[in-house]
């Protein structure tokens, strides 16, 4: 069960340095921004992943970040790998992997209106991570361990996340929890509903969206209790993410509201990984926890309005301009 304190956990990730769990992929947008799949005539390909968008976004702003996963040995595997180097993101920890297995692409537009998002996941390369892969990994630099819900969806990666979970309790990281559920990685909702709870009840920091916690809890009438249920029981963060609402933060017995910045967005992909950088970014930089909810929103306010994913995410100097002139515009 978790327990870390808010100030031990915000001790830990000042030193910026974060090892993530969790796929990477290869994304193709079509171009130009509005035109459909089925009738573009160019795309752009850029690395993607939720996990692999996280830790790119970590370095984007300043911080500094290494990836756990594994890819397939061939061209998209490659361009991965390359892609994350391109970012600065520490690939020591990728492995590319022969057979059968295939890295993840997604396919998708930048548009809003009947957006389409073709996913390529069968046999996945990611789900080849396993136990003596999380032994590799030296936790000594890192200030805390991130995943995303995706790594449990199946076997070894399920187990092997669930080990590293435990030896990041044993080193003394905090453990940061992005619960993104995917429907079409799980064997059954069941089973996820089962296993992220598990997740969700080992984690020092969970982030979610209404419908994420709502699923964990049975119903999503029910997901503002579970978020508050998970604080209760030892998590120092729980963010629940409301959409155009804005969101809440349950620290310390204490539930922070903030809204959302409103802006033309040209695609709906992209804002919850870009949220969790921007969010932990800021933790890393000491700024005021409701601050860190602010910059991460902002974050994603800026990614949804670009094509791509990791491509789109803002540096810190571009988030620091949009702030400049919109925290009054600041809506939910």
């Amino acid at each position: 069960m978790a327990g870390m304190t808010l100030s031990d956990l915000r001790q830990s990730v000042a030193r910026g340095n974060f090892v993530v769990f969790g796929r990477a992929g290869m994304d193709l947008f079509a171009d130009p921004v509005g035109v459909k799949s089925e009738e573009a005539e160019v795309f752009h390909a850029g690395l993607g992943g939720s996990s692999a968008n996280i830790a790119a976004g970590l370095c984007k702003l300043g911080q500094h970040s290494a990836l756990v996963t594994s890819v397939s040995n061939d061209a998209v595997g490659r361009f991965c790998l390359n892609q994350l180097k391109q970012y600065g993101v520490d690939a020591r920890y990728v492995k590319s992997i022969d057979g059968e297995y295939r890295t993840s692409m997604a396919i998708y537009e930048s548009r809003t209106e009947n957006f389409q998002n073709v996913i390529y996941r069968n046999g996945a390369a990611d789900f080849q991570v396993t136990e003596a892969d999380v032994d590799r990994v030296d936790l000594t630099p890192y200030g805390a361990l991130v995943t995303a819900g995706t790594v449990f969806a199946a076997e070894p990666s399920r187990s092997a996340t669930f080990h590293a979970f435990e030896r990041a309790r044993v080193a003394g990281l905090p453990i940061v929890f992005d619960i993104d559920y995917r429907p079409y990685s799980w064997p059954s909702a069941d089973v996820a509903s089962d296993v992220l709870s598990r997740a969700g009840a080992l984690s020092d920091v969970i982030v979610g969206n209404d419908e994420e916690f709502g699923f964990m809890a049975g119903g999503i009438d029910k997901g503002l209790a579970k978020a508050r249920e998970l604080s209760q029981d030892g998590a120092a963060i729980v963010i629940y993410k409301m959409g155009e609402k804005g969101a809440i933060t349950f620290a310390e017995g204490e539930e922070t509201r903030t809204g959302v910045f409103p802006v033309e967005a040209i695609k709906p992909v992209g804002a919850g990984d870009t949220f969790m950088a921007g969010f932990l970014a800021a933790l890393a930089e000491a700024r005021a926890l409701k601050e860190a909810v602010t910059r991460g929103s902002a974050a994603a306010a800026i990614v949804v309005t670009r094509p791509g994913c990791s491509p789109a995410m803002p540096t810190g100097a571009e988030l620091d301009a949009f702030l400049e002139d919109r925290t009054e515009s600041l809506e939910g």
